[in-house]
């Protein structure tokens, strides 16, 4: 007697986060830790156009053919880059820029769990949008708000929080 077993593969359930007691409230990123993460991604990306006229002053070139020349336009070139990498790109996969990494925060939803990739990428490029049209006052709604919400956040329903697992009271 011969038989022809088929495998038959089960899909394999995907693991959910539980967030248990989680207070966004609690776990809010200060606004001046916030503006600390925002500093050192803006240094990011300033630092080639400033590097690539300090290359070309030193290559002999000044005025008009310093800023069209090769050098400059490779840095800023190099500085969009990675300012679109780190702004829009590494959020989305991992919900924080490296300034947001250097000083411990992290962008979640109002659960707690990863925001989705969507979220963020909305959050990111038209959130912020929305935010720079308010000159910037959509900043300051962190400051003010009981949640540490920025507009960005209020539209995207996202918050930033402590990236630590292990909070202290």
């Amino acid at each position: 007697m011969s038989s022809n077993a088929e495998a038959v593969s089960a899909p394999i359930p995907a693991r959910k986060e539980i967030i248990v007691d989680f207070d966004p409230v609690r776990l809010r990123a200060p606004f001046f830790l916030r503006c600390g993460a925002v500093i050192i991604d803006y240094l990011m990306v300033v630092i080639f156009p400033v590097a690539g006229l300090v290359l070309g002053r030193l290559f002999g070139e000044d005025g008009a053919k310093l800023l069209s020349s090769e050098t400059n336009n490779i840095a800023w070139l190099v500085a969009i880059l990675i300012g679109v990498s780190n702004v829009v790109l590494l959020p989305m996969i991992t919900g924080q820029s490296i300034g947001k990494m250097i000083v411990g925060i992290k962008i979640v939803r109002l659960s707690g769990e990863h925001a989705a990739i969507g979220t963020i990428a909305f959050r990111q490029t038209i959130g912020y949008l929305i935010t720079f049209l308010t000159a910037g006052l959509g900043f300051f709604l962190s400051v003010f708000g009981s949640r540490g919400r920025a507009l960005h956040d209020l539209f995207s329903g996202t918050v930033v929080v402590y990236a630590s697992s292990h909070i202290r009271s």
